[in-house]
C-alpha cells in the first residue's frame, strides 16, 4: 500500500507532470509565473484546491454517483465541487492574505476553469483510484504543478537581466523555456 502511494506520488509530481507532460493548467502556468512569490502563492492555492477537490470528488463519486447509478454526471458534479472550493479559497485569501489575493488577480478565479483540477478528478476515476489514492494523486499533481510554476518563475526573474533578442522578448522566450523544462522533466521518466 505504501509502495503504491509512493509510486503515485513520484509519478504524478515528476514523471507525469501535469503541466510539462500533460499540458494541463497552462493558463496560470504562463500567466502567474512572472515572480516567484506570486507563483508559490498560486502553487499553494492549487495544492489546497486540487487535494481537497480530489477528496470531495472521490467521496461523492463513491458514495453518491455509483450507488445512484448516475456516474454520467461526474463531470458536472466535479466542476461544481471545484467551483465551490475555489470560491472558498478566494474568500479566505481576500480576508486573511489580501496582498496575495491582489497579486494573483484574475488568475485565482481561473483555478475554477483550470483543466488540471478537473483533469485530476477525472484521472482518479479513470484509474479506479480509491479515495486515499485519489487524494495522494491530487496532492502529488498539485505539487508537480507548484514545482513547475516556481521553477519557471525563477527562470523568468533571471531572464529579466539577460540580453534576449527582440523577436524572442516576452512570451516567445517563456514558451521556449517551458519547452526546455518539459524536455528536462523527461529525465524523470527513468524513476519508475
Amino acid at each position: 500500500m505504501v509502495k503504491d502511494l509512493l509510486i503515485i506520488l513520484i509519478g504524478s509530481s515528476l514523471v507525469s507532470n501535469v503541466v510539462l507532460s500533460q499540458f494541463l493548467g497552462l493558463c496560470p502556468f504562463l500567466g502567474v509565473s512572472k515572480k516567484t512569490k506570486t507563483a508559490s502563492g498560486m502553487g499553494i492555492a492549487v495544492i489546497f484546491v486540487i487535494t481537497l477537490a480530489s477528496l470531495v470528488a472521490g467521496v461523492i463519486y463513491k458514495y453518491i454517483l455509483i450507488p445512484c447509478n448516475i456516474t454520467y454526471l461526474q463531470t458536472i458534479v466535479f466542476i461544481l465541487v471545484i467551483a465551490a472550493l475555489v470560491q472558498f479559497v478566494e474568500m479566505f485569501l481576500k480576508k486573511y492574505i489580501p496582498s496575495l489575493y491582489e497579486s494573483l488577480g484574475v488568475y485565482l478565479p481561473l483555478i475554477t476553469t483550470n483543466c488540471a483540477v478537473l483533469g485530476v478528478a477525472l484521472t482518479n476515476v479513470q484509474k479506479n483510484y480509491g479515495i486515499i489514492e485519489g487524494v495522494v494523486n491530487g496532492f502529488a499533481t498539485a505539487v508537480g504543478f507548484t514545482i513547475s510554476i516556481v521553477i519557471l518563475a525563477g527562470i523568468r526573474e533571471k531572464m529579466e537581466y539577460n540580453d534576449v533578442p527582440e523577436s524572442f522578448k516576452g512570451m516567445p522566450i517563456v514558451l521556449v523555456t517551458a519547452g526546455l523544462m518539459a524536455i528536462a522533466f523527461c529525465g524523470f521518466s527513468g524513476l519508475l
